[in-house]
Formats: structure tokens, sequence, C-alpha cells
């Protein structure tokens, strides 16, 4: 099976008698809380996820991931994993102090060892991650959102937060046993924040025909409006595996994450995350992560030649529809057949539809799947 992003997979929970050492004195640290979508770093960092990060990106890391996508030790990472906080709070702080990262109930959720206090600038911090400055990015407006300071140091987690859906909450550690008990040596991975269409399911066994095991592997987390609500995906992947995958070759799991919309630099991400729960190969699809017209619909396939060291190996698929002349789901690579023949798999045609109570054409989606999404008044993030 394929070693963790550099070579480790992190695991920084705190052992018992720790943990219940840092509760009895909680009253002599600071604590701050966190939005919710930091929970999920957290507990992504803790539990291997984000290997080989032990913490939010301390003042070299950060600018290092910034100019170059990789760390200071000379790993790849795309783009800056980090704690804000207000110039207020930051100033109670100060290096080598321990610190406790809290959940907006007050309940503690991480000890933090802070290692620097910096300041930086949204505009660089928005543009070189993102690849532009206009706020209606939603990754961009999430930064000029951000606080005036951000602070780096390891995490050691002392509660997990709360799974949205438990019995699908798998932990690099347990994946990794379960894909060997299933005498899986090589799996693909499925990177997705939508219910499948019939060009999902095209690619997913395409990738599944020549490896041993396909983990689908739905963002659960922040989206933008008019994207599908959390649930609505989870359903809509049940009912597909239930009628229509060999039961021995597929495990669904979420991963719970934040949607940045960064494109390329996210495609290299959700392969380093799928890379740590154990696949050796990732799909990768037009536009993977996009939002808008800001990146290239192969921006997301060119990237991986700039990262030869990734070690998990992407399988690119192009544009795919429905053919009317060959009958079957295809790509423009093995079709030859004009566009007028060709039944594309528009997302937003297929939201048009489902907004309207109405079933997208069997040609594009199983009625299976949007009787699923129809079940629900409003399947979509508002």
């Amino acid at each position: 099976m394929i070693k963790p992003h550099g070579g480790t997979l992190v695991n920084k929970v705190l052992p018992k008698i720790e943990k219940d050492r840092i509760l009895e004195e909680m009253h002599e640290f600071t604590k701050f809380p966190v939005r919710p979508e930091t929970l999920k770093v957290i507990k992504n960092i803790s539990f291997g996820v984000y290997s080989p990060l032990e913490g939010f990106m301390n003042e070299n890391d950060f600018y290092y991931t910034l100019d170059t996508m990789y760390l200071e030790n000379d790993i790849a990472w795309p783009f800056p994993i980090t704690l804000d906080l207000p110039i207020k709070e930051a100033k109670s702080i100060k290096p080598d102090d321990q610190i406790i990262l809290t959940d907006t109930n007050d309940i503690p959720i991480a000890l933090m060892n802070v290692q620097t206090i910096y300041s930086y600038e949204k505009k660089q911090y928005a543009e070189k991650t993102y690849g532009t400055l206009d706020q209606n990015h939603p990754g961009v407006n999430d930064v000029y959102n951000y606080e005036e300071k951000l602070i780096g140091g390891e995490i050691y987690l002392i509660n997990e937060p709360k799974a949205n859906f438990p019995d699908l909450d798998l932990k690099p550690v347990e994946t990794r046993v379960l894909f060997k008990e299933k005498g899986w040596d090589r799996v693909v991975a499925f990177q997705t924040r939508n219910p499948p269409h019939l060009g999902h399911e095209y690619v997913q066994k395409a990738g599944l025909t020549y490896v041993d095991g396909l983990f689908i592997n739905p963002v659960i987390g922040k989206k933008k409006k008019g994207d599908f609500l959390d649930e609505v995906i989870i359903e809509s992947y049940k009912a597909l595996i239930k009628e229509y995958y060999p039961k021995n070759r597929v495990v669904l799991s979420t991963f719970e994450t934040e949607m940045r919309y960064a494109g390329p630099k996210e495609a290299i991400f959700h392969a380093i995350a799928r890379k740590n729960f154990g696949c050796d190969h990732i799909i990768i699809g037009r536009d993977h992560a996009g939002v808008g017209d800001y990146y290239g619909p192969y921006d997301a396939h060119y990237i991986f030649d700039n990262f030869p060291d990734l070690g998990i190996e992407p399988i690119k698929f192009r544009s795919f529809s429905k053919c009317s002349k060959c009958n079957a789901v295809v790509n423009d690579k093995i079709c030859p057949h004009p566009p007028e023949m060709q039944n594309y798999f528009a997302g937003r045609e297929i939201r048009a539809a489902l907004q309207t109570g109405k079933s997208p054409s069997i040609e594009v989606m199983r009625p299976e799947i949007a009787e699923v999404i129809l079940k629900y008044d409003h399947p979509f993030v508002v």
C-alpha cells in the first residue's frame, strides 16, 4: 500500500492520561474559540488526513507554500493551512505559549503549542492561492474575511469534533486497514461535491477497471450557494452503490473539509488527502474543484506534471457525454462523432431541472438518483 504523504501517518490525538491532565488544568490556559470549518482542519490534522502537517503553518511554511507549493522541508503542499486571530487576541499570546482551541460552545478541542505569530498581506495570500483578487471567488472572499494575524504551531486533539455522518467517518488508519482486509493493493479515489450523474459513474467505473477498489470520498463542509447539501450527496451515493456497484469493490466515506474552489491547486490537495487515506490513484476530471471561469478546463490535469514526486497517480478524464450514435457514455478521446450527437453532462442543466421538481433525462442521471434528490424540498445550499 502507498505510504502516507511525507512517509508517516500523523497522529496528534492526546493519550487519555495527558487529556485528563489538560482538562484538570484548563483554568491555566488561554482559550480561543474557532469557527466550525476550522474544527474540521483540526480533526484532519489530528488523524493524519493532512499528513505531514502536525499543526497550523508557521511563518516559514506559509511563505514557502505560497511561493513554491512545497513546505520548507521540500514536501509538496499546494496552499497554506492557517489559523487566524484578531490583533487584540494575538497580543495576549507569545511564542512557546500553550493555548486551548475551543468550539463556539467553549468545549476544548485541541491544545496548541504556539510557534509563531505573524502578519500577512491578504492580497498576497489570496492571489497566490487562487490566482485572482476577484472577491466574487469564494476562496478569495474567505481570505479577505480572515482576521489580521496568523498563528502557527503544533496541535494535539483533546476532543474530537462531532462527525456529520458518523457511520461514514473513516480515519486514514481505518481506511488503510479496511483496504488491506478487502485485499485491495491498488485503490482509486473519487472526489466529489455533487450527487452522481452517469458521467460520474462512467469515470468511476473506468478507473475501477484498472485497480482493485474504488474509494468514493465526498466533501462534507462549507460550500457555495447553489451547491448540493451534504445529506443529498450522501443519500444519492448510497442509492447508486446499492443498485449499480459490486458490494466488495466500493467504499463510501466522507472527507470533512470546506471547498476552497482553488482549481488545480485544490486538485493537488485532494490527491494528497486521498494518498493519506491509502489511495494510489485519484480521478481528476474537467475543471476539478473549479468555480466560474477562473481556471482553464484542464489546468487541474496539467498541474500534476509539476509534481512527479507526489506519489499518487492522477487518472485524467476530459469531457464526457452520452453519444446517440455510440449509444454509450464516451469522452472526446474515444468518440469520433460530432457535438450534435452528444448529450453533455452539464451540471447547470441538471440543477435547473431539479429546481423545477423534474427528473433530469435518463440519458444523464439514473432515475434512482433523481428520486432521492427530489425527496428534498430544498436540496441546495442557500
